[in-house]
């Protein structure tokens, strides 16, 4: 029979589950006191230790291969891409829901960043100069990856987990033991010489410590402290004084963490640089690894302040006390996040996208006060609630700062992020991750639980409602012919259209819009709001009737293709025109003279008429008046009276 080792041991008492596993060739044996109980197995990987069981991440096994289904190991992280120039470089990426973070170094070469003799852990912003560290205290490269997982131990528990690891230059004995520190900082204020990245360190930095030594490689601990700066403060070194970093805890003794050393052979490593596949086969005694409960260790709370860890970088240190050693080789730094509260983030699509239009939004996240948050926006804080606004303008398929409200130092709890819709607009979509949700009643509601080192992104669409003006030019003869040129304006702002007050288009080209041969011209895509509409100029042999400026609120939604045309229609009506000419001319040269008068029912002239003059007579006389709209002209032709 065949069983599923994991469910196995998960069975077992918990003082059976440290014992010793075997396996062979198809078979597994487990050593309980007298009792030896033997399983037909098809496959075999040892789990991890208790840490890596709740984090789903293979920490303690000195690989960097997935062994088991489900879990997590560096070698996870093999996507992405690693940029800069080499040999410094950095990748950030994701696997499984763990942020991650791999950092490379030179390595056996004069010009490798490393700190000036003599430089310690308590020396704050330290010398960064090129060296050449020994052999064993060079890092090739460090890996780190943080995840908060909800439900361990229980379903309403959330704890944060930091995974690291190192890899060091092949080395020349075969138990070399070193001290590799992982450092993570609060502050973005640059040390001294900017070049080189580090800042100035915070009270409550965070130090990360792998201690192994001699033949207790196999059996690495991973220590913790923190920078403090109070002068009541106790130091790890009990000759130095504040600011310094505190006195530590070992994670591995209290059961909060556990590593192991590749003392048994080499591993492959495909996270690093190297082509993937195949990547690159390590040696024994070059990778460590090591996993934490940070939040069982006490490290973070979700009662305590919230602390945002946002640069970290890795050092090396000389044999002796890992405290008081000297500092060797630095890797990074690089930035990485991480944080014991939670991050909110709020982004704003259009339908279509990049309309520029200001959406509000209120949420209870606290922006001012004792667990004010961090929002990347201006808000108005004067609340609660507190407000902002996003915008989606420019915007095709990315998102940039003006769509986006990342609002981090989040307190662990619930929280609401509310739309006030503005006219024109419906809510296409509310989308989030893991820990948010659209609210069942209130759809313009995101209903947002924060937890330990979690982000929460809510994604807002909303369509605009758009509809379309469709412009009309007919005869204004009983048939109501359609007629094809005539020239429209389509505006945002009203006339008449001056130099000084020019038409603000619509649309691109609406500022000059042609009816085509069935008499129309059609503009869609055209937001809720109101537009004037304005013909310019009459088809040829046509007038202007009515040359006002008329608005159209558009409200309804429609397109220019709709086979049924529900928007908004205009109809503009011309009077045809009509030319008219009264020639005179004596047959005999010189027989006869002429005076000709041209009136319209109001007796006036029109064109050029009297020809010639009103008490004058000539030979050949012409009159012409073009443009005549219909109605009752009056021609009169004196000869030679």
């Amino acid at each position: 029979m065949e069983f599923r080792l994991r469910a196995l041991r998960s069975a077992l008492p918990r003082r059976w589950r440290s014992s010793r596993w075997w396996s062979g060739a198809g078979i597994a044996f487990i050593a309980v006191g007298a009792l030896t109980v033997t399983f037909s197995l098809s496959a075999f990987a040892a789990l991890p230790g208790l840490i890596g069981q709740a984090a789903q991440f293979e920490d303690n096994d000195g690989n960097l291969a997935v062994d088991n289904t489900g879990y997590t190991d560096w070698n996870s992280f093999s996507g992405g891409t690693y940029t800069g120039t080499a040999p410094y470089q950095t990748k950030n990426t994701t696997a499984n829901g763990w942020s991650f973070i791999g950092l490379t170094d030179a390595s056996k070469s004069n010009t490798d960043t490393g700190f000036k003799g003599g430089t310690k852990q308590d020396d704050n912003c330290p010398g960064v100069i090129g060296t050449s560290s020994p052999n064993k205290d060079d890092l090739k490269r460090i890996y780190i990856a943080t995840k908060s997982v909800t439900g361990f131990p229980s379903p309403n528990t959330t704890h944060v987990f930091l995974e690291l690891a190192w890899v060091r230059i092949a080395q020349n004995t075969t138990s070399p033991s070193a001290h590799v520190g992982f450092e993570f900082n609060q502050s973005k204020t640059a040390c001294g010489a900017a070049s080189d990245g580090l800042v100035q360190r915070t009270a409550g930095d965070l130090l990360f410590v792998y201690d192994f030594e001699g033949s207790s490689t196999s059996n690495p601990s991973l220590t913790f402290r923190r920078w403090v700066t109070s002068a009541t403060s106790t130091c790890e070194i009990g000759s130095d004084s504040p600011p310094c970093w505190g006195t530590a805890t070992n994670l591995s003794a209290s059961g909060f963490a556990e590593a192991k050393v590749n003392t048994f052979g080499s591993v492959l490593d495909t996270a690093g640089p190297a082509a993937n596949p195949p990547g690159e086969t390590l040696g024994t005694n070059e990778f460590g690894e090591a996993g934490a409960d940070l939040t069982n260790a006490g490290i973070f709370t979700s009662s305590g302040p919230c602390l945002a860890f946002g640069q970290t970088e890795g050092v090396s240190r000389s044999s002796g006390n890992s405290g008081s050693a000297a500092m060797e080789d630095l890797v990074g730094p690089g930035l990485f996040q991480l944080s014991n509260c939670g991050e909110v983030v709020i982004k704003k699509h259009t339908d279509p996208r990049g309309v520029d239009k200001n959406f509000s939004y209120s949420t209870d996240i606290p922006s001012a006060g004792t667990n004010a948050a961090t929002f990347s926006k201006a808000v108005d804080s004067t609340g609660p609630p507190t407000t902002f606004t996003l915008n989606d303008s420019g915007n095709t398929t990315g998102d940039n700062s003006v769509n986006t409200e990342d609002i981090t130092n989040v307190k662990p709890g619930s929280y609401t992020v509310n739309e006030t819709l503005p006219g024109g607009w419906l809510l296409e979509s509310l989308v989030c991750t893991t820990g948010g949700a659209q609210d069942a009643t209130t759809p313009t509601q995101a209903d947002i639980t924060v937890a330990q080192g979690a982000t929460v992104t809510c994604t807002y669409t909303n369509q605009q409602q758009l509809g379309a003006i469709k412009i009309s030019k007919i005869s204004s003869k009983p048939a109501a012919t359609a007629l094809s040129g005539a020239h429209f304006e389509l505006c945002t702002n009203n006339g008449p259209y001056t130099v000084a007050n020019p038409c603000a288009p619509a649309k691109t080209g609406s500022d000059d819009l042609v009816s085509g041969t069935d008499g129309s011209v059609c503009v869609d895509n055209l937001g809720f709001a109101t537009y004037y509409v304005t013909e310019k100029a009459a088809p040829t042999g046509y007038s202007i009737d009515d040359a006002t400026t008329h608005s159209v609120a558009v409200s309804h939604m429609a397109k220019c293709s709709d086979t049924s045309f529900g928007g908004e229609s205009l109809t503009f009506k011309d009077t045809p025109l009509t030319d008219l000419t009264i020639t005179v001319t004596s047959e005999a040269t010189g027989g006869t003279k002429s005076r000709i008068t041209c009136v319209d029912s109001a007796s006036a002239d029109i064109g050029n008429s009297p020809q010639p003059s009103a008490t004058t007579f000539g030979d050949p006389e012409n009159v012409t008046a073009n443009g005549l709209k219909p109605g009752t002209y009056t021609c009169t032709v004196i000869i030679d009276p």
